[in-house]
């Protein structure tokens, strides 16, 4: 994929999805940011992929404060590929979702990604374009018991990948999101056997690793995607597509 000399920028990039991200952007020789909340996780990535000679570096921050958020985008200057994967993923019943519960879970999944962009792409724009990847999920396009909060994050962030396609493309700038199933990550091991249960559904019939998500990202930031722009991926094992 051509992403070589690219300054990548990946929130969330500390573990899973994330993190596979990074590491997928960082073998193809782009320049990678990557955010978390655990500054031991983000030393022990940038070390480890150093050591391959990529070029890594680390900003902790946690992006259900506002002030983290607008300290990122005056840190990082240049971005030509963003990648907005943290998240939030509370499941449970509707009726024992808590109002603070609620309102982190939007911080991170939606007000987070918001104004990032809003931060990065203009600044795209400015130096001749970009790309952003917005990290969605399968249940933001039918429903799942215990999965209405997070579903509904998503589905706005889906929402917001059109509107900003259609917002910043005439400048240059493309926005796409993934929409991965079931995922095998040590976010989602609380799951359990619920995981197995969920992607036996699928028609692939497996949870998917972190790597197979990354790839469909690294496509979507790459140049090979040049003309892709607004489009959300569905990465779900064939699950939305049944």
């Amino acid at each position: 994929m051509t992403v070589q000399g690219k300054t990548v920028l990946v929130t969330g990039g500390t573990s899973g999805i994330g993190e596979a991200i990074a590491r997928a952007y960082a073998a193809e020789g782009a320049d990678v940011v990557i955010t978390g909340r655990s500054e031991e996780r983000g030393r022990r990535i940038v070390d480890s992929l150093t050591e391959d000679g990529a070029r890594v570096r680390f900003i902790r921050a946690d992006l259900q404060k506002f002030d983290d958020v607008q300290r990122l985008a005056g840190e990082v200057e240049r971005v030509d590929v963003l990648v907005n994967d943290a998240g939030a993923f509370p499941f449970g019943p509707t009726d024992e979702v808590e109002s603070e519960v609620f309102d982190s879970t939007f911080a991170v999944n939606v007000k987070a990604p918001f104004f990032l962009t809003g931060a990065f792409a203009p600044r795209m724009a400015d130096n001749g374009g970009g790309a952003i990847v917005n990290v969605s999920t399968m249940v933001a396009s039918f429903g799942m018991p215990g999965m209405a909060l997070y579903g509904s994050t998503k589905a706005a962030l889906e929402l917001l990948t059109k509107a900003w396609a259609a917002e910043y493309g005439p400048e240059g700038v493309r926005v796409n999101a993934i929409a991965p199933g079931p995922t095998r990550t040590p976010g989602t091991e609380p799951m359990g056997e619920n995981l197995d249960r969920i992607a036996a559904t699928l028609p692939l019939g497996r949870p998917a690793t972190p790597e197979e998500i990354a790839n469909a990202a690294l496509f979507l930031g790459s140049d090979e995607a040049s003309y892709v722009n607004g489009a959300v991926v569905a990465v779900d094992g064939g699950r939305t597509a049944t």
